[in-house]
């Protein structure tokens, strides 16, 4: 007779095997039920789904990598399938946006982030977009209407938590009683708000040389913050000026400079505050710092954030038609910022206009950057300073104008809190905008300073007030996105354009946030256009918007914008290319002030560097434009390396690993990671000892200016370490320490031997999604997070993977995506996003382009329906 298994062990091993066999189907049937909530809310991407409202069938064909085209007979079925097919891939994120934007994220996640809702209601980001819903085209507000259908539509076929999104299923251990609302077209306006607000201007350079200020003289924080090197690195607009109210520029034919004549350095702001006020700006600084960051900027080195695009003309191709590249950098996340999409009318016409591939954000109808059947474009940050602080004289709630006192603008907000009672928020503002002293966390430190420095008597601060003599200082922020705006009919003007007048008329409705807008067209054509509503000052102290305005007195004063046919703007240039990577518009003989706070034009004179070469050597193809987007070459490294192994002869890393080392900095380079870890000491060596906490430098361009000219003057005060009394440090003393200090940090953290060490072992990035991947709950953020990803590049190579010389090594903002257009033939251009295009944790497409990102790989970008049927994997219909 056989015994069945259990029976051939004693009875001790027979139980424990028993439990052992119980234990495993528990775990089997929980590992089940877990894979049912994970796999619950996967979108249908095959088959038939009814969508109520369409008139006719819709087409969703999706590639391999789920990146959906939709082919719809009308504009309404176009944008309620756009808004059904983000909700399937996206609606946690959405939903988690328009929260964020609203001030609204405690009906979520409960009194932890209670401040973040106040500032955000201070500011008012969604009543700024409720009011500019009249503004707009109707055209525009149907298709904000109908993409708010569609979601709509998606919510009531998927009314339970895990039938949405994993995330809800998590949220509901903690707040089961949340249930998002419907979608409304104010949803959407508002994270036109959040894009302003992380791209919005130079505050942060300017509160940080009043942070300076509050500890060197004036003279040593103009040396920190250099003028742009007009001589070395051009603007994108290298010629040009406006005559009777229109700016114009050379076309093909005429003579353009490939520098500004005689224009070395322009000259640097010089600081004008006293060191009480510098002092307390600082508080104004970090606690702006703490306003949510939807993009991703925030709790990062901000310098130098920005992006790439350049565009070349047919003339210098070798399929005579334009080539166009773009590469916005963001604060890196997943899923990623952008979405990928094709937006068609099945006959294109007057009546549905509509043939567009591009970048889309969840929540937002429509292509944000990208390309239809006759033109493309992209966008890097234009910059402008389009923020002032105020310090107002107040009564109660009224304030100062002149010798008369009129009321604020007072409102009372109700903030609900999950798992307890709603707060009550009082919100005022004057004609500067809203007072943010007394939300903005410790903003209010720095009003005695500023007191002080307009001659105001000050006794003591109380709730974001400075009680002077009979009267309050508090202070506003004016801020142009404050003001309701028409870009959203800008982003679908651009996506139905069908020449640079079309572009140039979509630009016009972009106000907030200015963007460097580059051109290219199916005719040869390219071209370049700076928009934005940038204000003109009035003359005097703060004409530059350099430091807080004096609100009462009516001398520091917006007095207009610049009209956006005076803003820089230039087609068919003769050099056949144009260039922007957040480098000067354009130079200083432009009579509108734009910013004194560029980036420093190395990566943007890298590209023109590269183009050029391309172009000397017969032409440029897409595979050169896609190679330049990977660039890695380090701008400073060409001036500081001979500097280090002449100083450095007993350093034998430096001779081993930096002679003959080309300066570029692939992920597994060793003298990229030695060159690095030597950089960021040095800065710490050099500026630590007399700059404060927040004014300490992250690295990137300014600073290499920065650095440049000490280089020339070994016995500068700034090589001196002020803590060591007894003697005066030298610039040669300091490259020593820096290189040897790197040296020992990479032995402990990389090993012995120095041919080992990688530059993309340190230099790593870890896809944090932005809610639930910092819980600090383990078993969670494995659910969410991805990585690390080895990576190449640096803070203002090209290839621009931030980090921050006062954190580490990490990479803290990345090219979002890569995208490079060609306009010979659309279906041959390529792209490719950060992470997928689903939001769902473990779906096939939720980091599967996270790989290829890292090694600059693409994917085809497909434009017409013949291509994109014959790369498509799934086909769903959606039926009336």
């Amino acid at each position: 007779m056989r015994l069945a298994p259990f029976a051939r062990l004693s009875r001790p091993f027979r139980w424990a095997a028993r439990l052992l066999t119980a234990l495993l189907v528990l775990a089997l049937l929980l590992a089940a039920a877990g894979v049912w909530t994970v796999r619950r809310s996967f979108p249908q991407v095959d088959g038939s789904v009814r969508l109520p409202g369409l008139s006719a069938e819709v087409t969703v064909l999706r590639d391999r990598n789920g990146i959906p085209q939709i082919y719809a007979s009308t504009p309404r079925d176009l944008f309620m399938a756009q808004g059904y097919v983000h909700a399937q891939d996206r609606f946690w994120e959405m939903d988690f946006r328009r929260k964020t934007t609203a001030g609204r994220l405690s009906e979520l996640f409960g009194a932890s982030t209670l401040e973040v809702d106040k500032v955000v209601r201070t500011l008012g980001w969604r009543r700024t977009a409720e009011r500019e819903l009249a503004l707009l085209d109707p055209r525009t507000r149907q298709a904000l209407s109908d993409y708010a259908d569609g979601v709509n539509a998606w919510m009531r076929q998927h009314d339970g938590f895990a039938e949405r999104s994993l995330e809800y299923a998590v949220l509901k251990l903690t707040n089961g009683s949340y249930a998002p609302e419907p979608w409304v077209p104010a949803d959407s306006l508002a994270w036109l708000k959040a894009m302003a607000w992380d791209l919005r201007s130079n505050m942060d350079d300017e509160l940080e040389r009043a942070l300076d200020a509050s500890v060197v003289p004036a003279e040593r924080v103009a040396q920190l913050f250099p003028g742009y090197p007009y001589d070395r690195h051009r603007p994108i607009v290298t010629a040009g000026a406006i005559r009777d109210g229109r700016f114009s520029a050379p076309s093909t034919g005429a003579t353009a400079t490939t520098a500004v004549p005689g224009a070395t350095a322009s000259a640097p702001a010089k600081p004008t505050a006293v060191p009480g006020e510098a002092r307390a700006l600082a508080a104004v600084a970090r606690t702006l710092r703490a306003v949510p960051s939807p993009l991703g900027t925030g709790g990062t080195d901000r310098a130098g954030i920005g992006s790439n695009s350049w565009v070349v003309g047919g003339a210098h191709t070798g399929t005579g038609k334009p080539l166009l590249a773009n590469d916005p950098h963001l604060g890196p996340r997943i899923p990623s910022i952008w979405y990928q999409a094709g937006l068609h009318c099945r006959a294109k016409s007057a009546a549905c206009p509509y043939d567009v591939v591009g970048y889309t954000f969840s929540g937002l109808p429509g292509v944000v950057i990208g390309h239809n059947d006759r033109v493309a474009w992209g966008f890097t940050n234009l910059g402008p300073d389009v923020t002032d602080l105020y310090l107002e004289r107040t009564k109660g709630d009224t304030y100062q104008v002149g010798d008369a006192w009129r009321p604020m603008e007072v409102r009372t907000e109700e903030i609900k809190v999950a798992g307890r009672a709603p707060e009550r928020l009082t919100v005022r503002a004057t004609r500067h905008g809203p007072i943010v002293s007394g939300v903005l966390g410790s903003a209010g430190k720095a009003l005695p300073g500023a007191a002080a420095h307009a001659g105001e008597p000050a006794a003591s601060a109380d709730n974001g007030r400075l009680r002077a003599g009979g009267h309050d200082l508090e202070v506003a922020l004016r801020w142009t996105a404050l003001d309701p705006g028409r870009t959203a009919d800008a982003l679908l003007l651009l996506d139905t354009a069908a020449n640079f007048d079309d572009f140039r008329r979509a630009a016009s409705f972009f106000e907030a946030p200015a963007q460097n807008m580059v051109y290219a067209d199916v005719e040869g054509n390219i071209g370049y256009q700076a928009p934005g509503r940038i204000p003109i000052r009035s003359k005097g102290e703060n004409g530059q918007g350099q430091w807080p305005a004096r609100g009462w007195t009516d001398k520091e004063e917006w007095t207009g914008f610049i009209p956006f046919d005076e803003l820089p703007t230039v087609y068919n240039p003769p050099e056949g290319y144009i260039v922007t990577a957040n480098n000067a518009a354009i130079g200083p003989s432009y009579g509108r002030f734009l910013t004194a706070d560029w980036s420093y034009g190395y990566r943007s004179q890298r590209i023109t560097d590269r183009v050029r070469q391309a172009l000397a050597t017969g032409g440029i193809t897409a595979q050169a434009m896609s190679d330049i987007q990977m660039d890695s070459a380090n701008g400073l490294a060409p001036l500081l390396v001979p500097h280090l192994l002449r100083a450095g002869a007993g350093v034998p890393q430096a001779r081993e690993l930096l002679s003959g080392w080309d300066f570029t900095q692939g992920r597994d380079s060793a003298p990229a990671a030695y060159f690095n870890a030597v950089w960021r000491h040095l800065l710490q060596r050099t500026f630590d000892d007399e700059l404060p906490e927040g004014g300490r430098p992250g690295g990137g361009d300014r600073w290499y200016e920065v650095v440049r000219p000490l280089l020339d003057r070994p016995g500068d005060p700034w090589w001196d370490d002020v803590r060591t009394k007894d003697k005066a440090e030298t610039r040669d003393e300091m490259l020593v320490a820096a290189m040897r200090d790197a040296s020992a940090e990479l032995r402990a953290a990389l090993g012995e031997d120095p041919r080992a060490w990688r530059w993309g072992d340190l230099h790593t990035l870890e896809l944090t999604n932005e809610t639930f991947g910092t819980s600090g709950i383990a078993p969670v953020e494995w659910l969410f997070n991805r990585g690390p990803l080895r990576l190449g590049g640096g803070k203002d190579a090209v290839d621009a993977t931030g980090w921050d010389a006062t954190e580490g090594y990490q990479v803290d903002w990345v090219p979002s995506m890569r995208m490079v257009v060609d306009l010979a033939d659309l279906d041959r251009s390529r792209w490719i996003n950060l992470t997928g295009a689903s939001g769902h944790a473990f779906h096939a497409t939720y980091a599967d382009q996270a790989e290829l990102w890292a090694g600059g790989g693409t994917v085809p970008m497909r434009q017409t329906e013949p291509a994109v049927r014959a790369d498509a994997v799934d086909t769903l219909t959606l039926t009336p």
